[in-house]
């Protein structure tokens, strides 16, 4: 990303005043400003004005006691990722960078930083659908030809044949239990759809968190898992009577609510743990959103149904 300090700020004296500042700007050609650094004699920032507060005060005002000295910045090589993330953290529009001396170096502007967000926008997104990381000519994706398309695509959609394979022989084992009573089968696609909406929501939430949030990943991990046990104890409360009322079976009642309390915990732990898992070894987080994640759930959730079977309908 290319930024400047002359195209995003205007760098002032802390002894210059507003009035001495407006009749230096009267005396340049007019330009666009999102920020007021206020710096020493060597470069140092002391603190900045946005332009609503430099509106606010009188001409004789000495801009640096008037500068905030609390405004947010960042030290060089931070992440553009990071960047953002501290500007919507701190709600400011723009953010100076300075070095270790606590020199001014440059100031991400307001563009920069939504050309960020929506970058990573695009890219959650690509990866939501398993598609692999695009190249500088992503815009023309749609035209591209199918080669290049089957490439992106190809990898993930290979991991999920082989865990539908894997879920494919959980459902096979139990063949004898859907024969003695085929009602086993009807919850199958039921259990499986909210198990995977579940990790879907941790998945989104987590890849957020950690690309975005100040949040702690102990702290979102255990937000997620108090939110899966919530859902599953609503969830189950609410199919114990459904399944009651329609097959009058109570065992099976009591299988299906524990099949959807046990996936719901397990579906918010394993949507935010392998995202987290992936950016410990190096991956782009967003990456735990695809197919791969999704195969699991399906897997452990037909596992546990049927173990959950085998447990009350022996």
């Amino acid at each position: 990303m290319h930024r400047s300090v002359a195209r995003h700020a205007l760098v002032v004296q802390a002894g210059e005043s507003l009035g001495e500042l407006r009749l230096r700007l009267q005396q340049q050609p007019a330009r666009a400003w999102d920020l007021v650094c206020v710096t020493d004699a060597q470069r140092r920032l002391l603190g900045c004005l946005s332009a609503t507060e430099l509106l606010a005060l009188p001409d004789g005002q000495l801009l640096g006691s008037a500068a905030n000295r609390d405004w947010p910045r960042a030290p060089p090589g931070t992440s553009d990722e990071r960047m953002a993330s501290i500007a919507l953290h701190h709600g400011v529009a723009a953010l100076p960078v300075v070095d270790a001396d606590g020199k001014l170096l440059e100031v991400v502007g307001p563009g920069a930083l939504m050309n960020v967000l929506r970058r990573e926008h695009v890219q959650d997104l690509h990866r939501l659908a398993g598609i692999a990381r695009e190249s500088a000519q992503a815009p023309q994706a749609l035209h591209a030809a199918p080669l290049r398309r089957l490439r992106h695509r190809l990898p993930w959609l290979l991991v999920g044949l082989g865990g539908s394979a894997a879920a494919t022989l959980v459902v096979a084992r139990f063949e004898s239990a859907m024969a003695a009573l085929p009602a086993v089968a009807f919850f199958m696609p039921g259990l499986v759809y909210l198990a995977d909406a579940i990790g879907t929501q941790s998945e989104t939430i987590a890849v957020r968190g950690l690309s975005l949030s100040h949040m702690g990943l102990r702290q979102l991990f255990a937000a997620e898992i108090r939110t899966g046990l919530l859902l599953g104890a609503v969830l189950s409360a609410l199919a114990f009577p459904l399944v009651m009322v329609a097959f009058g079976n109570l065992r099976l009642a009591s299988a299906v609510a524990l099949a959807l309390a046990i996936p719901s915990v397990l579906a918010s732990a394993l949507g935010l743990g392998m995202p987290a898992l992936l950016q410990r070894f190096g991956a782009d987080p967003a990456y735990g959103s695809g197919p791969l994640a999704t195969i699991l759930q399906d897997v452990l959730t037909l596992a546990i149904y049927f173990g959950c079977i085998s447990l009350i309908m022996p």
